[in-house]
This record gives structure tokens, sequence and C-alpha cells, in this order.
């Protein structure tokens, strides 16, 4: 009966670490940039046969939402003794901007580490194989590569989605930025 409920619980300790590493990757990558993304590539790209103007435009996109995955990385949030939630950069110091000075939240756990650098070096790293690797940004910037390369632009995105998918497993972020509400009631240490 004992061993029964060991392997019951090894394999829902296992489930749950794997959802929790699913949730990371997706708090990671910001849906919402992904979706501005896709949803704009094309039209920026003309669907892959692009002029001057729209390399341009796509190339600024590209610039724009990669810096938006990184900038999420740097960003948190935390409920103060009223109950409401504020968001802010985390910094060296703390949390930015600070509450009120007579506000009860100890802001020095929002400091900035070095996870948080990781995190953003990988969520762009994700972005950027997602958004450089995309069908219509190959045949927009480098046609050439897709009738050469084809393997590698099948082969690397899953490979990259795997190595960070685990970066992000073994080293979870406990950040809760923008967009991300505060897991629970309580101030918490991010």
């Amino acid at each position: 009966m004992g061993t029964s409920k060991t392997k019951t619980t090894s394999s829902s300790g296992i489930k749950d670490k794997t959802f929790s590493g699913v949730g990371n990757l997706i708090k990671l990558l910001p849906t919402g940039t992904v979706f501005v993304f896709q949803f704009l590539n094309p039209v920026l790209t003309n669907n892959g046969s692009c002029s001057v103007v729209n390399k341009s435009l796509d190339a600024v996109l590209i610039a724009l939402c990669g810096l938006s995955c990184c900038f999420a990385s740097f960003t948190d949030s935390y409920t103060d003794s009223d109950g409401n939630i504020h968001y802010g950069i985390v910094t060296a110091a703390g949390i930015w901007p600070s509450p009120d000075s007579g506000s009860s939240v100890d802001l020095s756990k929002y400091k900035l580490r070095l996870g948080d650098f990781v995190h953003a070096f990988f969520s762009l790293t994700v972005f950027a194989v997602l958004a450089l690797l995309d069908s219509n940004t190959v045949r927009c910037f480098y046609p050439e590569f897709e009738s050469e390369q084809k393997i590698l632009l099948q082969v690397l995105p899953p490979v990259i989605g795997a190595i960070s998918g685990g970066v992000f497993m073994l080293f979870p972020n406990s950040r809760h930025g923008v967009g991300y509400p505060p897991s629970g009631s309580t101030t918490t240490s991010s």
C-alpha cells in the first residue's frame, strides 16, 4: 500500500513540475508580444514579398517585439497593505516607482537578480528564433536560405525551445510582471 502511494505522489510531482515548467515558459514569452508579431508580420512583409520599405518596417517590428520580451523580464508587481496591485520596473535598489513613504511593503525583496538577465536572454532567444525563422521573415530577408537550409529551419526552433524550456524549468521565474498578476492576495517575495 505504501509503494502505491509513493508512485502516485512521485507521478503527481512530475506532472506538477511539468505543468509549472510549461507555465513558466508561457510567462516568459509574452503572448501579447507574440500575437502582435504574428498578426503584423504578414502585413508588413507583404506575405514575404518585400520591398525596402517592407523590410524596414518589419525590422522595426522585430526589434520592438524583442525589446518587449526583454523588458517583461524586468517588471514585477506587489500587493500593498490596502490590497491594490502595483506594477513596476525591477532595479538594483528594488522596484520602481516606489510606493508612498507610508507604505508597509518591503520592496527590497524585488531587487534585480542575475536570473532576470538569464530569463531575458532566453526569452529574447526564443522570440528571435520564432521571428527570424518565420516563413514570411525568411522569404523577405533571406529567401535563398529557405531552400538551402530547410532542415535547419525545421530543427532549430524545437532545439532552442527545448533548451530554453529546460532552463526555465530548472530556474523558474517568480516575477509577476506587467500582465501577470501576483499569485495570491498577500505580498510575496518575487
